[in-house]
């Protein structure tokens, strides 16, 4: 069972990739949309049927008071849009921190913030799907 990580930003998309076995997420690429969710939908199509993805796993950015703000009214379009083209799938995941743990680990490593910008998102999408396989047991 293969699994895509998902995390959707305003302008850009973190894609993570789990092992054939779905056990270790791995970063894999980030798309820049702009907002533009068609397209979107259809470069993820590539990847899923290239990669031969069974489940997307899709951060949900919730607020800090687990309330659900106008980021994650626009995740939840998404997921059902990516549900009803693909048909295959789609889980949230509580995203929640992600982009600090991320930066966090980036910083750690001493990567320079001009190669954190580029690798954060899809960071942050692995550490998503990790957490979603780790959640889930797998």
């Amino acid at each position: 069972m293969r699994y895509l990580g998902l995390d959707l930003g305003t302008k850009t998309l973190g894609v993570a990739i789990s092992d054939p076995l779905g056990l270790i997420a791995s970063t894999l690429t980030v798309i820049r949309h702009n907002e533009e969710y068609d397209k979107l939908i259809t470069e993820i199509e590539k990847i899923v049927n290239e990669k031969k993805v069974n489940v997307i796993v899709l951060g949900f950015p919730k607020n800090m008071n687990n309330t659900i703000g106008e980021r994650a009214e626009i995740t939840l379009k998404f997921k059902d849009n990516l549900e009803k083209q693909l048909n295959i799938p789609v889980y949230l995941q509580d995203e929640r921190l992600t982009t600090r743990q991320a930066e966090n680990i980036l910083i750690k490593n001493d990567t320079s913030r001009k190669k954190r910008k580029k690798v954060i998102d899809k960071l942050a999408a692995t550490i998503i799907l990790q957490s979603y396989l780790e959640r889930e047991g797998k």
